[in-house]
């Protein structure tokens, strides 16, 4: 019994790291697009004039 308890406490921390690692990915990818549209938006801050 206290090898099933270990077994499962394994995959939920494997499913973390995973899951963790997924939304550092995420999270970055993001940021750099965020980054890219602003900078997009800079530069055509000439033509965006109201």
């Amino acid at each position: 019994m206290v090898e099933k308890v270990y077994k499962t406490m394994k995959s939920v921390g494997i499913g973390n790291l995973v899951l963790g690692i997924c939304m550092i990915v995420l999270g970055v990818g993001v940021g750099v697009a965020i980054i890219v549209n602003g900078a997009r938006l800079l530069h055509k801050k000439s033509d965006l004039l109201f």
